[in-house]
């Protein structure tokens, strides 16, 4: 099977007509390092709706860049011939960034080259965050390194992002990662305090959709990230505060979190290998996920495309929060989340949010999206 990297190149070649490319920070040739890009399909226009793709944050968790490519391969075999999708990709932007950290991936390091941890870098602290997993200064030596300044990577990953979705009514992000696990899980924030997010109810209701849209695709837990643990400098923390501060349309940042210790568990040779821990090694496997996870990412650019038919109304989002805040809790003392897809879009018992608990509103549904 074609290495990502190749496929990728391939691909830049085949569709220069349909991709736009920014080279965000050069490569280093003499070590093999291809720059890191971002890639656009749809509409330039500022007030579309945004999807975000991302992949490579950690340069050892290989799966995630070839999800992202693969994904990517798909969409440009479709455009020959698909007309739906081709009316809905002018309707919206799709901003694709493969190899987010190209220096790790060549090396196969989690950190970049200069030994920072992209997923602790970013400048927002946590309370209560392990003293070195959860993100440490002590030495670039050391894991989970977070640096002394935002990472070059991280500086142009956040521009782009800002830069793409500044105006979009909505954005959807997805990071995709491998590791933690033998469960494959979708994170949203907080991952560096334990209260819940504002915008809640629109992940509660996102969340609702994907059960009732796919009702046999149980292959995800959809959870908060704090209910596992917490870090210093998580990126997506960090833009999503930076987006409330902002006070325009919503981005929801989720990381796909696929479960790696289920394919050490099914071959355990392969934690001798040195990609083995983060990676399948087994081909037919590698394959299996790569199918498995399309399905989520085309559900999030159609999710985009059509979010005024799902997102809360003003007047649904506080008692929306309300079942949001009592359904992840009660999944945290013992629920399962496979389980509780049969139960759609009822409520869960509980009370009302509290004043402090209630999300800023969303722009009226006349500036969202059509």
């Amino acid at each position: 099977m074609e290495n990502a990297l190749s496929l990728l190149e391939r691909m830049l070649s085949q569709h220069a007509g349909e991709l736009r490319v920014e080279e965000l920070l050069p490569g280093a040739p003499q070590h093999e390092t291809p720059p890191q890009r971002a890639l656009l399909l749809g509409s330039t226009q500022p007030h579309a709706p945004s999807c975000v793709v991302v992949g490579g944050i950690h340069g050892n968790e290989r799966i995630g860049v070839d999800v992202v490519v693969a994904f990517l391969q798909t969409l440009l075999a479709r455009l020959e011939w698909d007309d739906y999708l081709r009316a809905m990709l002018e309707a919206i932007r799709l901003v694709i960034v493969p190899i987010a950290n190209p220096s790790g991936y060549v090396a196969g390091t989690r950190a970049t080259a200069a030994g920072i941890d992209l997923m602790r870098n970013a400048p927002i602290d946590a309370p209560q965050a392990h003293w070195l997993a959860g993100g440490q200064r002590l030495s670039r030596h050391l894991p989970w390194y977070r640096g002394r300044a935002m990472a070059p990577e991280n500086a142009a990953l956040a521009e782009l992002i800002e830069r793409w979705t500044a105006d979009s009514p909505i954005t959807l992000s997805v990071d995709c990662h491998s590791g933690f696990g033998a469960v494959n899980r979708i994170w949203f924030p907080w991952a560096h305090r334990p209260d819940p997010m504002p915008h809640l109810a629109e992940i509660y209701a996102l969340r609702t959709l994907f059960r009732q849209t796919y009702p046999h695709h149980i292959a995800y837990r959809i959870e908060p990230q704090c209910q596992h643990y917490m870090i210093h400098g998580d990126l997506w923390d960090y833009l999503y505060a930076r987006s409330l501060a902002r006070g325009r349309g919503p981005l929801l940042p989720l990381t796909l979190e696929m479960g790696s210790w289920l394919w050490v568990r099914k071959n355990p040779w392969q934690i001798f290998s040195r990609h083995g821990l983060f990676n399948p090694q087994v081909p037919h496997r590698r394959r299996r996920i790569l199918r498995q996870h399309l399905v989520f990412l085309n559900f999030l650019l159609a999710a985009t495309a059509n979010a005024p038919a799902w997102l809360p109304r003003r007047r649904e989002r506080d008692a929306l929060h309300a079942d949001a805040c009592n359904y992840w809790r009660a999944h945290f003392e013992g629920g399962d989340e496979a389980a509780d897809a049969s139960r759609g879009t009822s409520r869960v018992a509980g009370g009302a949010a509290s004043a402090a608990e209630a999300p800023p509103a969303l722009p009226p549904k006349d500036e969202r999206a059509a």
